[in-house]
C-alpha cells in the first residue's frame, strides 16, 4: 500500500461522522459492569467503561471504518495515543442520546527513520435537548512506510 499524501491525511480535519443515537440497557450496564469487577453504581448510572464502544457505534461508525479512514497500511500499523473521556454528567441507562463525531486533528509526523500521520477524533455524547453529558477524544497514530510526501 502506498503511503497517502500528507495533504490528503491533513485534509481529514472536519470530516464527520454519520452520527446517531445509542441507548445504554441495563442488562449492557450489568455486564460492563462486572467485567470490571465493580459493583452497579447507584440510580442507573453507567459505568464509565461504555465510552470505549457507544460514541463509535452511536456515531454509525466502526473501529474498522477509522483504520480505513485513516487509510491504515494493517491492523498492527495503528499506536493509541489516548482515550481522553470528559464526563458533565452521568451517562444513565435506559436514556438515549444523540451521537456526533469528527476529525478535530490530523497532520503528518516523524522523520526519515519513522513516519506516522496522527489523527484526533472528538465524539459528543448529547441529551435529546442537545446539552453535553460525555465526550470522548481518541487520538491514535497510523504508522507509515516508504517516502514521506
Amino acid at each position: 500500500m502506498a503511503m497517502p499524501d500528507a495533504a490528503e491525511i491533513e485534509a481529514l480535519v472536519g470530516y464527520e461522522f454519520p452520527g446517531g443515537e445509542y441507548t445504554v440497557a441495563h442488562w449492557e450496564n450489568f455486564l460492563l459492569t462486572e467485567c470490571t469487577g465493580a459493583e452497579l453504581l447507584p440510580g442507573g448510572m453507567v459505568h464509565p467503561v461504555v465510552m470505549f464502544h457507544m460514541p463509535i457505534i452511536g456515531a454509525n461508525t466502526s473501529i474498522g471504518e477509522m483504520f480505513a479512514l485513516g487509510q491504515a497500511e494493517s491492523d498492527f500499523s495503528i499506536g493509541i495515543e489516548s482515550y481522553d473521556w470528559e464526563f458533565f454528567a452521568p451517562i444513565l441507562e435506559e436514556v438515549t442520546y444523540a451521537i456526533s463525531a469528527r476529525v478535530t486533528e490530523a497532520d503528518r509526523r516523524g522523520d526519515e527513520n519513522r513516519v506516522f500521520d496522527r489523527i484526533q477524533f472528538q465524539f459528543d455524547v448529547a441529551k435529546a435537548d442537545g446539552e453535553l453529558v460525555a465526550r470522548s477524544t481518541i487520538t491514535w497514530t497510523y504508522g507509515r512506510s516508504g517516502n514521506a510526501s
